[in-house]
């Protein structure tokens, strides 16, 4: 109708009318052709979603729980060796039983007809509040034995980055149990941080503290490889989580505007200017860089001064999430700025043959382009880099494919290198580069389900809408 409309209009010679009859086929054509590519990746998609279901729930919910659940001292069993039998030593660390109890009141929002994930939320609660919890002092230990003995030999006893796991923890479970009692606990936890840990002048939080509270400060004495006094990165992105959790189930004044306060840091103050996260500061904010000094020392101080892939592909994803749970409509700042971070991670930190981001890199002084120092690829930030792509193709028409494709390409790599099918659960290191990690513990404070959990749940809901 459209084209018998325009030939009446211009009145043209039958040649034009010729042309443009085979315009309007080759345009219908190409819709046709359009639509096929559509469902050609619709199908694509649900296709990934239902191989990334079966990782989360056969390959890791079903190894984990409910055997790791300790019905004799409490919390969960943290450490499992490659073929997920128990292993020797079974420490219980605040951020692990944190994240068990998280991802158990998560699965059972997800699947309410398997009664163990509601158990072992319930579970991971009562530990963090009978055992984890100082009842002397307040605060969560950091660590404790399998028995529930604090272990108590440093000057650093309890940190910001653990508490704010047990808050995050906390928060999930009130959300889905409505239990008074947990909401109650998450607001006690997070009074105790703002009371012991913020700092009111230069904001933030500080890390590291004595088993009262009191903020540990660096001194003459404090070697120069120990990170003990500064404030860090990966305390700041994960107490912007803790808080995007808490805000969802308590909507105080005091919560938002600590939200809001931490999401400004790590994104205007903590990330470079090239796009990647600092990891280390002085309570002032000033960067903690060897970069003038020479390549000895440089790597000496690599754990304090690094480019942190994994972790710059998932703070774009948590400043989002945190942005989105203040409701901030539109906010363009926040979301080209984790489009930065992982665009800078994609060009310098990304394994063009094979896929995956590598661990670590470095902006040397005198080199052009950044140096990886250390290509390996572990778990989590493959994990993280899943979640993020997907999202960031949903947010960036123009680049939805760009970000598409190297979204397949990593699960393709996870798919084959990372995740166990025949043991079940992710090695800890992808086999390309690590091929001896096959037999490394499937499970230990440091390794749980969280950020597997987390990015292949929110991959397949983004996947099937």
């Amino acid at each position: 109708m459209r084209f018998l409309s325009y030939k009446r209009a211009i009145g043209c010679c039958n040649v034009r009318w010729l042309l443009t009859c085979c315009l309007f086929i080759t345009t219908a054509t190409f819709s046709v052709a359009q639509s096929g590519t559509r469902g050609t990746i619709k199908r694509e998609k649900f296709e990934i979603a239902s191989a990334m279901e079966y990782a989360m729930k056969e390959l890791q919910l079903d190894k984990w729980y409910p055997q790791s659940i300790d019905t004799v001292y409490g919390g969960f069993i943290t450490a499992w060796t490659y073929d997920f039998k128990p292993a020797d030593r079974q420490d219980k660390m605040i951020v692990t039983q944190a994240r068990h109890t998280w991802v158990n009141a998560k699965a059972m929002e997800l699947y309410p007809q398997t009664e163990h994930y509601r158990k072992g939320a319930r579970h991971g609660f009562l530990f963090l509040k009978n055992v984890m919890w100082d009842s002397v002092y307040g605060g969560f230990h950091t660590l404790v034995d399998q028995k529930g003995t604090p272990k108590t030999n440093s000057l650093v006893q309890k940190e910001a980055y653990g508490n704010a796991f047990g808050i995050y923890a906390l928060a999930a479970y009130y959300h889905a149990t409505a239990d008074p009692e947990a909401l109650a606990f998450a607001q006690k936890a997070f009074l105790w941080l703002e009371e012991h840990s913020h700092d009111p002048v230069h904001k933030g939080y500080f890390q590291h503290m004595r088993r009262d509270g009191t903020p540990v400060k660096r001194t003459a004495e404090t070697v120069s490889t120990s990170e003990v006094g500064y404030k860090d990165q990966n305390s700041s992105i994960h107490l912007l989580e803790a808080f995007t959790e808490l805000y969802q189930v308590w909507k105080d004044p005091l919560v938002r505007e600590r939200l809001n306060e931490m999401l400004l840091l790590v994104r205007d103050i903590i990330t470079s200017p090239e796009g990647n996260l600092v990891l280390y500061f002085q309570p002032d904010w000033r960067p903690v860089s060897f970069r003038d000094t020479d390549k000895e020392t440089i790597l000496k101080h690599r754990r304090l001064d690094h480019v942190s892939f994994g972790h710059d592909v998932e703070t774009a994803y948590l400043m989002l999430e945190a942005s989105h749970v203040l409701g901030n409509k539109n906010d363009r700042i926040t979301l080209n700025r984790g489009k930065q971070m992982t665009d800078h991670a994609l060009k310098n930190g990304w394994d063009n043959a094979k896929g995956g981001f590598y661990d670590e890199g470095y902006y040397f002084k005198d080199a052009k382009n950044i140096t990886i120092i250390k290509d390996t690829k572990n778990w989590w930030a493959q994990a993280e880099g899943l979640n993020t792509l997907l999202l960031l193709a949903g947010e960036f028409p123009a680049d939805e494919m760009r970000y598409y494709d190297r979204f397949k390409q990593l699960w393709h790599y996870c798919n084959t290198y990372l995740i166990d099918h025949e043991y079940g659960d992710w090695y800890e290191g992808g086999l390309d580069k690590q091929p001896d990690i096959r037999r490394s513990l499937k499970g230990h404070i440091w390794k749980a389900t969280y950020h597997t959990f987390r990015s292949l749940n929110n991959c397949i809901q983004i996947l099937r809408k």
